[in-house]
C-alpha cells in the first residue's frame, strides 16, 4: 500500500505545489482522491501509469479538484483495452459528469460508473470486496463536500509456530482454519484462534474542504493516517472560517479527537512560501504530524 501526493495547494498553483490530487496503490486497485487540473501531469512525473486508475473519489465539485478528470479519461482511453473507471461523488456528480464529458469533442472509450453519494449525517459504505473498503460522510463546505476513509480489512493468518509445535501437517485445510473454522487432524481438534493470529488491516482517511464538522470526526476515527486539509494557521482563522476551511490547529485538534496515529496536512494556501508555521501550528496539539509535499510517498 502507497501513498502518493499529487497536489497540495489550494485554488491556485504555485511553483511548487500543484492543486489537489493523491492517489492509493493497493494490489490491483489505483484510487485517485480529487483530480485537480495538472494530475495526469504529476502521475506521469511520478511513473504512476494513467491506466492505473480504477477509482476516483471526487470530495467537491470545485475546481481545483475536478479540473484533471476530464483529460485524464481522454488519456485513458487512448489505452488499446481501456479500464472500467468507477466515480464516487455528492449529489450531482451524474450531470456534472455529464457536462464535463460534453465540453469537448473525443471518442468517450471508457466505461464509467458513476455513484452519487448521500451519507444523509452518517457514515456510508460506497464500496466492498473481500479485502477492503471505502466509507465515505458529510464535511461542512461552500457546496456539497465528502470525506472518504479506505479500509482494510482485518487478516487472519496461519500461526508456522503452533502447527510446528503441534506437528500439524499443511495442506487445504488451512483455508478452513484462516477462515476461522476449527478443524480435526487425525482426530485431534485444531482451535483456529490458537492455530492463527489477526493482523490488523489499515484505514486511511481523507478530509477535504471543511470546517470542524461531525462528518470529519466519524471517518477519522482511529485512522493510521488521517491526511486533513490545512488552509491556514490559526492565526488566520476568521479568513479560514469565512472560506469554510480549517486551520492546522483545528486539523491536529480533529487527529487528536478521533484518536488518529499520524496526520498528515495538505492543501496550503499559496499565500504560505514556507509552510513550517502550519506545522508547528498543528504540532502544537498533536505531536505526530508533517506538512506534505507534492511527489511525497507514504508506504504502510
Amino acid at each position: 500500500m502507497q501513498l502518493t501526493f499529487l497536489g497540495t495547494s489550494c485554488m491556485v498553483p504555485t511553483k511548487q505545489r500543484n492543486v489537489s490530487g493523491m492517489f492509493l496503490s493497493y494490489k490491483k486497485e489505483g484510487i485517485l482522491f480529487d483530480c485537480g487540473e495538472g494530475t495526469q501531469r504529476q502521475m506521469n512525473i511520478c511513473g504512476i501509469r494513467r491506466t492505473r486508475v480504477t477509482k476516483i473519489l471526487i470530495s467537491h465539485w470545485h475546481g481545483d479538484h475536478i479540473s484533471g478528470i476530464i483529460g485524464l479519461i481522454q488519456t485513458i482511453g487512448n489505452d488499446e483495452n481501456p479500464p472500467t473507471i468507477r466515480i464516487y461523488g455528492p449529489v450531482g456528480t451524474k450531470k456534472m459528469m455529464h457536462h464535463l464529458l460534453n465540453s469537448c469533442l473525443f471518442d468517450q472509450r471508457i466505461n464509467l460508473k458513476i455513484k452519487e453519494i448521500d451519507p444523509k449525517g452518517k457514515i456510508k459504505k460506497v464500496y466492498e470486496d473481500d479485502d477492503f473498503y471505502i466509507d465515505s460522510a458529510e464535511l461542512s463546505h461552500k457546496v456539497p463536500c465528502l470525506g472518504y476513509s479506505f479500509i482494510e480489512k482485518d487478516k487472519r493468518r496461519i500461526n508456522k509456530a503452533f502447527l510446528t509445535k503441534h506437528n500439524i501437517p499443511t495442506g487445504p485445510h488451512m483455508k478452513d482454519l484462516q477462515s476461522g473454522k476449527d478443524i480435526k487432524i487425525k482426530g485431534k481438534s485444531i482451535n483456529a484462534d490458537e492455530a492463527t493470529y489477526i493482523v490488523n488491516g489499515r484505514k486511511i482517511t481523507y478530509i477535504a474542504d471543511t470546517v470542524p464538522c461531525k462528518g470529519a470526526v466519524l471517518l477519522a476515527e482511529n485512522a493510521d493516517i488521517l491526511i486533513s486539509e490545512a488552509a491556514y494557521e490559526s492565526s488566520l482563522q476568521n479568513k479560514a472560517e469565512k472560506y469554510h476551511h480549517m486551520t492546522a490547529k483545528q486539523a491536529g485538534l480533529l487527529a487528536s479527537q478521533s484518536r488518529a496515529k499520524k496526520l498528515i496536512l495538505t492543501h496550503f494556501s499559496q499565500r504560505y512560501k514556507n509552510i513550517q508555521d502550519i506545522e508547528e501550528d498543528a504540532r502544537d496539539v498533536f505531536d505526530n504530524t508533517i506538512c506534505a509535499e507534492d511527489f511525497m510517498r507514504v508506504s504502510l
